[in-house]
């Protein structure tokens, strides 16, 4: 591992610091100011599409965007909202959620995040703790959850509610056309109201306050100015990742920090995007909207890869032959396009037919029209990245936190490598702690630190801004970032061997075609185990094919059967391992792990100490006797 402690040995590209600083000197001081410039620059032009009522799509363009969210930022100031006060959205991702997020900061307030699947418990910390005046919820349900934990709750005086069913309205819970309705009034009254909000705003004033959704503990406010975003947006856009001329789709959670710099970046670049946050219709939507651009956590890729093969898989004969073969030819061509060269003669020949019968169909299965993927919010197998670009699809790994507004590196499409987070951004300084290899971070996008948290802030934050993000990592030869393990994960067997969960977790992912999630646990045990989970879509076509269709998935997957498939890729697994990290035994739980029950965050990332908490007498009988 590197103990590098250069601040230069992994920076970005020259010509994107420059372009970077070059925009810094005329920045907008705030992501209000930002959406002002965009519409004035392109009124005219896409801004965003989204599902309507009638199982369509609605596109507005900047100025009908902007027109929305002058109409709530007035509405706010018509509640009260004042400077920096903050105002909470409780809700799934949408086109309300943009344009309320947006309404709040033109408005010179503060957005509170609230996750959908949050707690009553988390709900009302949430809002104590940032002091919310305004929540505007989603539904009845998440009204219900603000309902409960109002009356600990002195400075909140109304929910807007986005979708009325079923909910009674009286003064102080208004409807989203309501909010709108005053914001018309109160511009007739104060035509400039808003852009004088807007006008008032500094880049030091806080834009955001995210609350970690933390794979332990409760979560933790992040205090995030406008200038994290505006910066962070810049740096973006020197990156040329996104480009006006492309078609985005967003249905990342806006409550998580990775879908929240997404549509930050959309406002400065001018991206038109899609918005829609349902994930059951998003391969459908994406055969549709045919999209050139989307970002997505691993777990979306995996259950891509996992389909895919697990289909292939189970029809078998000679279309699974065709299969295997392409990807024994898309494989070699890869290798070649990684070191910069082409295919030619009888690879060439080989290649073209490969695509024709297998990856142009994929492909197609995305619209056929991406230029690339971006992963983020948690690791990516390299197997599962050499996979797609097999098949003639790149996906780029990035790397942030929200304490770092998420974007902090990122896999260039000229340049990138598989297994790497890629370079910084122009605005990040990186060096690695001599001592263990901790990443830490500085630059503008770094947060202002945990709200109501001065010790947590000092425990993470130095005086002179590093931010330890708690990852382990290494610098590659040609200057990239790669993270080998999250520093609070990695466990120590009883005989003193330390081990690399997610390492593992992420191999297994790549090689077993059903697994849903997998936990690898020993810390002070005397060996390897693990818990395992399978995919309830890929383990029910697995399942008819052994007969075993028309079982409960909890019958499948406990089934003997079941476990022997299990059992021979976990010996797959050890044998790429070394000996103190093979997997000894292991236990496929009845049910996968979800984010509605607390296993996962919201970006679908592990709750690990929960999870073993949870399954403690199932580990605990891997080690009986």
């Amino acid at each position: 591992m590197s103990t590098t402690s250069s601040p230069t040995a992994c920076q970005a590209p020259e010509d994107e610091r420059r372009e970077y600083e070059a925009a810094l000197r005329t920045a907008p001081p705030s992501v209000g100011a930002m959406l002002a410039e965009r519409v004035a620059a392109t009124p005219d032009t896409e801004a965003f599409r989204f599902p309507d009522a009638a199982g369509g799509w609605t596109s507005w363009t900047w100025r009908q965007a902007d027109e929305v969210v002058r109409e709530v930022a007035a509405g706010l100031l018509a509640l009260g909202v004042q400077a920096q006060q903050r105002v909470a959205i409780a809700s799934g991702t949408r086109i309300e959620w943009a344009v309320a997020d947006l309404a709040v900061m033109c408005a010179g307030g503060a957005t509170t995040t609230v996750y959908p699947t949050s707690s009553i418990e988390d709900v009302g910390h949430i809002l104590r703790d940032s002091g919310s005046r305004v929540v505007i919820a989603e539904d009845a349900g998440q009204l219900a959850k603000v309902s409960e934990c109002w009356p600990d709750l002195p400075e909140l005086t109304h929910v807007v509610v986005l979708d009325g069913e079923g909910v009674q309205l009286d003064e102080r819970v208004i409807s989203w056309e309501t909010l709108r309705d005053k914001g018309r009034g109160y511009l007739t009254q104060h035509p400039d109201a808003v852009r004088q909000a807007t006008a008032a705003v500094e880049p030091a004033d806080l834009a955001t306050l995210i609350y970690t959704s933390g794979t332990t503990g409760r979560p933790k406010g992040v205090r995030l100015p406008h200038s994290c975003w505006t910066s962070t947006a810049l740096a973006i856009e020197a990156t040329g990742l996104m480009r006006p001329d492309d078609l985005h789709y967003l249905w990342l959670p806006l409550s998580h920090s990775f879908g929240k710099v997404l549509l930050t970046g959309q406002v400065r670049i001018g991206v038109p995007t899609v918005v829609d946050g349902n994930i059951e219709r998003l391969v459908d939507n994406l055969g549709v909207v045919r999209p050139t651009l989307m970002a997505g956590a691993p777990r979306i890729y995996e259950k891509v890869h996992s389909r895919v093969v697990s289909t292939t898989q189970a029809e078998g004969g000679l279309k699974l032959r065709i299969f295997t073969w392409a990807f024994g030819v898309g494989r070699t061509v890869s290798a070649l396009r990684l070191q910069g060269k082409e295919p030619s003669g009888l690879l060439a020949v080989q290649h073209r037919i490969a695509d024709r019968l297998v990856f142009t169909k994929l492909r197609n299965r995305f619209g056929g029209r991406v230029r690339f993927f971006v992963s983020g919010a948690a690791a990516l197998s390299r197997e599962i990245g050499e996979w797609f670009h097999a098949a003639g699809i790149v996906v780029l790994e990035g790397y942030g936190l929200t304490e770092t507004s998420a974007a902090s590196f990122v896999n260039r499409p000229t340049r990138y490598a598989f297994g790497a987070v890629g370079l910084p951004l122009a605005n990040v300084e990186v060096r690695l702690d001599p001592a263990d290899g901790e990443v830490l971070i500085r630059g503008a996008g770094v947060m202002e630190g945990y709200h109501n948290l001065p010790d947590e802030t000092a425990a993470v934050l130095s005086d002179d801004g590093w931010f330890r993000t708690g990852d382990i990592g290494e610098i590659t030869p040609d200057g990239m970032l790669r993270i080998t393990d999250r520093k609070k994960d990695l466990f120590k067997t009883s005989g003193g061997k330390y081990i690399a969960p997610a390492a593992i977790e992420s191999r297994f992912k790549a090689i077993c075609p059903y697994v849903s999630q997998v936990v690898v646990h020993g810390d002070g045990r005397n060996f390897v185990s693990a818990l395992v989970t399978l995919d309830p879509d890929a383990i029910a076509t697995w399942g008819a094919e052994h007969g075993l269709q028309r079982r409960s998935y909890s019958d499948i997957v406990t089934s003997p059967e079941c476990r022997a498939m299990v059992q021979g890729y976990v010996d797959e697994l050890n044998t790429t391992l070394g000996r103190w990290e093979t997997i000894k035994k292991f236990e496929v739980l009845a049910r996968d792990l979800t984010v509605e029950d607390g296993d996962l965050t919201p970006s679908m990332k592990l709750k690990r100490r929960t999870v073993e908490k949870k399954y403690a007498d199932v580990l605990d009988r891997l080690y009986a006797g």
